[in-house]
C-alpha cells in the first residue's frame, strides 16, 4: 500500500539501496511535516516509476532515505506534447508550466516573439530556467506523475516552429481556425500559444508555411494561459489519456 509523501531526487533509485536526500528534501519533511526516523516516504526521479521508502534522519539537517521497491509506473504516454509558449509576464509563466505539467504535456519551450515583453539574457536565464524546471518538478510531486516534463532552453519564435518535428502541429491563434479533426491518431503534438499582445501577421505566415494550422477553441479569445491549457485538455480528451 502507497503512503508518506512524495519526494522527488536527482538520484538513481533501486530496491534495497539507500540514498541521500537533498537539502530542500530534508528541510520539508523534517522540519515542515515533523516526520519521524522510519516513516513511510514516496520517491520519484523522472524514470516513470514510484518507490516506497523509509526515511533515516540523521540530524536536523541531514537525513537519508531506504529504498524498498517500486510500487507504480506509469503507463505509456499515448500522446507526446510539445508546448511552445511565448514567455508571459510575473507568475502567469508559472501557471502555465504547473498545470501543462499537472495536464500530462512532455515538453516545454519558451519561447520570445514580436510581442514579448519578458526577455532573458545569461545568468537571468539560467536561473529562471532551473526555477521554471523546479516548478514542473513539484507539479509532478503533486500530480502524482512520475515523468518530469523537460523545460527546454528558451528559443525565437522563427527558431522554434522552423525546426520542431511532430505529427501535426497546432497555433492558437484568433483567425483561420479550424476545427479539431479527429479521425486520425497523432502520436506526437507541437502547440504553439503566443504572447498577451497575440502574433503579428508576419509570425502567423511563417508558422503556416512551417507546417502549423490554426485550431478552434470556441468563439472567445482566450488569455494566454487560459488558452494552453485548454488546448492541452482537449488535445488529451480527444487523443490523449482523458479517455
Amino acid at each position: 500500500m502507497m503512503s508518506g509523501p512524495r519526494i522527488y531526487t536527482a538520484e538513481s533509485l533501486a530496491s534495497n539501496t539507500t540514498i541521500a536526500l537533498d537539502d530542500q528534501a530534508v528541510t520539508h519533511l523534517v522540519r515542515v511535516l515533523r516526520m519521524k526516523d522510519g516513516d513511510d516516504v514516496r520517491l520519484f526521479n523522472g524514470d516513470g516509476s514510484e518507490y516506497q521508502a523509509q526515511l533515516i534522519i540523521e540530524s536536523k539537517k541531514s537525513a537519508s532515505a531506504s529504498v524498498i521497491h517500486a510500487i507504480r509506473h506509469d503507463a505509456p504516454l499515448k500522446l507526446e506534447m510539445h508546448l511552445g509558449q511565448v514567455i508571459s509576464k510575473g507568475d502567469r509563466m508559472d501557471f502555465t508550466i504547473q498545470k501543462a505539467t499537472e495536464l500530462g504535456v512532455t515538453d516545454i519551450t519558451p519561447l520570445t516573439s514580436e510581442r514579448c515583453d519578458v526577455r532573458l539574457k545569461g545568468d537571468r536565464m539560467e536561473k529562471k530556467l532551473e526555477h521554471w524546471q523546479k516548478v514542473a518538478i513539484s507539479a509532478c510531486e503533486q500530480s502524482g506523475r512520475n515523468t518530469v516534463p523537460v523545460i527546454h532552453p528558451p528559443k525565437s519564435l522563427s527558431d522554434w516552429s522552423s525546426g520542431i518535428e511532430a505529427d501535426r502541429k497546432l497555433l492558437l491563434h484568433p483567425h483561420n481556425q479550424k476545427p479539431l479533426v479527429s479521425d486520425q491518431s497523432p502520436e506526437s503534438i507541437a502547440l504553439l500559444v503566443g504572447p498577451e499582445g497575440g502574433f503579428s501577421d508576419i509570425e502567423v505566415t511563417q508558422c503556416q508555411e512551417a507546417g502549423f494550422d490554426g485550431l478552434l477553441l470556441g468563439p472567445r479569445i482566450l488569455r494566454t494561459e487560459t488558452a494552453a491549457l485548454t488546448a492541452l485538455s482537449v488535445l488529451q480528451y480527444v487523443w490523449g489519456d482523458f479517455r
